[in-house]
């Protein structure tokens, strides 16, 4: 099993995320004010798969806790959390949200492909198991990965998040495998680890950008 954000794929950088907008919007923003804004929206945890909100508003926390289990959860916090940023224009925000979900938004690790193909090889199944409001099946399907995985249980078609051990044990059911046979692949050590309660090994990875990870999946390779 594989978390998706941050240990297959990892989401562009919050000013590429901004400048990709801007473009498809033609909005004119001067060079200044896009890094301005880009690092408001970095503060606000704007960005889904980016930082974390370095503060998050009283009124947001409820539905901060629980943007994993619906579409609409998520696209509302998210779109919030993006007007906290100060937009220069309030479009932006619903702009931004449907930016992230797109595959150019989304580059795999270096070694993700090699690393599924190689699993594959040895006739070892894969879920890719995430806490997300989205579906990410045409992020794999767009990056030609989608063939080296065998099922998706994404919190929001389950009506559970990880850490609950619900979602994991809904994986190893749809993989064919025991909790006790299954390795879960993550990058954080609440959520992912939640697996470890249901019986499964835990392997963590660093949640680090693209071209600071070259080889973090490597490991895997040597587990199971």
């Amino acid at each position: 099993m594989f978390d998706f954000s941050g240990t297959l794929f990892r989401v562009e950088p919050t000013e590429d995320w901004l400048r990709a907008v801007v473009a498809d919007t033609g909005l004119e923003l001067p060079e200044a004010e896009l890094i301005a804004c880009a690092a408001r929206l970095e503060e606000a945890g704007a960005l889904p798969g980016g930082a974390s909100p370095r503060r998050l508003p009283s009124r947001l926390e409820a539905l901060w806790r629980e943007r994993d289990l619906s579409p609409e959860q998520h696209r509302a916090v998210y779109t919030a959390l993006a007007r906290e940023a100060s937009l220069p224009s309030a479009e932006l925000a619903d702009a931004l949200y449907d930016r992230h979900f797109t595959p150019a938004a989304w580059r795999p690790y270096p070694d993700t492909a090699s690393t599924l193909g190689a699993l594959r090889e040895r006739d070892i199944p894969v879920a890719v198991v995430s806490n997300i409001g989205w579906d990410l099946r045409p992020v794999f399907r767009a990056h030609g990965l989608d063939h080296l995985v065998d099922a998706y249980l994404l919190s929001f078609e389950h009506g559970v998040q990880k850490p609950d051990p619900g979602l994991f044990r809904a994986a190893c059911d749809a993989i064919g495998r025991a909790p006790a046979e299954v390795l879960m692949v993550g990058d954080d050590d609440v959520a992912d680890a939640g697996a470890a309660a249901l019986g499964c090994r835990v392997e963590l990875v660093e949640h680090l950008p693209v071209e600071q990870r070259p080889s973090g999946l490597r490991g895997v390779l040597e587990v199971v």
